[in-house]
């Protein structure tokens, strides 16, 4: 057998083998995941989600920046939406507490063995990673806003994007908090099947859509709705009330009460 028809047969036998991998094995996987999540001590997990909710507002920044550099045309989205993929790529490769990506890990083993003791664990855990991820948001929002790390041209684009983001209402931020939380939680699924290259991809691709699309991400937007607190154009209580409440519902509903829901649903007769 040549080198070359030795070489296609053991990528055939490799892309058969990652064909095969079952829904049931996906979610044991996830399952395991949350479980460690679970055991983890909340130091760990508070300075994790602490360097989240830092590291998310570079998707903040890089969004904002590319705005600045585009002409106001209509497709000008579709470019600067590219920034917005760097927060992500940061925390997910980084293996950092991001909540919206709680919604679905440590919610199988719940729905696997339903228990007081688990729910307590899960409710420690979100608590902490929100609370976390919200301080991280607001020590960056604080950077940005008196820190002057920026030139006025770059910062007036993120400014321009947050602006925007505040201006929808409480009702909106949580219906369009629900796809981006079902995308969030559908890319912790598919993630355990990719190699690293298609991990990258797949990262770039399902929260360019967030993006591109105008949803809400309750960590991200924060950062945006925070920096408009510090700098005096939006109160706490609003931007609390009428921007992270809402999308934070939204983000549990899409991930939990229906990706989850239904990533549960399909293997539950298998495992």
């Amino acid at each position: 057998m040549s080198d070359k028809a030795e070489l296609d047969r053991k990528e055939e036998e490799k892309a058969e083998e990652f064909s095969k991998v079952p829904s049931s094995v996906i979610f044991e996987a996830i399952r395991r995941d949350g479980e460690h999540e679970l055991s983890r001590p909340v130091s760990a997990l508070w300075w994790s989600g602490v360097a989240a909710g830092l590291a998310i507002s570079t998707s903040v920044v890089g969004k904002g920046i590319m705005a600045s550099l585009l002409p106001a045309a209509d497709w000008a989205p579709g470019v600067s939406n590219l920034g917005y993929t760097i927060g992500f790529l940061i925390v997910i490769l980084g293996r950092m507490q991001l909540f919206t990506e709680n919604t679905i890990t440590p919610i199988l083993p719940l729905f696997l063995a339903p228990s007081w003791p688990k729910f307590h664990q899960i409710a420690r855990l979100w608590g902490v990673v929100l609370a976390a991820n919200l301080v991280g948001c607001a020590a960056a929002a604080l950077v940005l806003a008196h820190g002057q790390i920026l030139p006025g041209a770059r910062f007036e684009g993120i400014l321009a994007a947050s602006r925007h983001y505040a201006e929808a209402t409480a009702l909106q931020h949580f219906a369009w908090g629900v796809p981006a939380g079902f995308i969030i939680a559908a890319l912790v699924w598919i993630l355990p099947r990719m190699e690293s290259a298609g991990e990258v991809l797949m990262i770039v691709l399902l929260t360019y859509l967030i993006g591109v699309g105008g949803m809400s991400h309750v960590v991200a937007g924060s950062t945006e709705l925070f920096l408009l607190v510090a700098l005096g154009e939006l109160g706490p209580v609003a931007a609390v009330l009428e921007g992270v409440l809402p999308t934070l519902a939204g983000n549990v509903l899409g991930g939990t009460g229906i990706f989850a829901a239904l990533a549960y649903a399909q293997v539950r007769e298998e495992i």
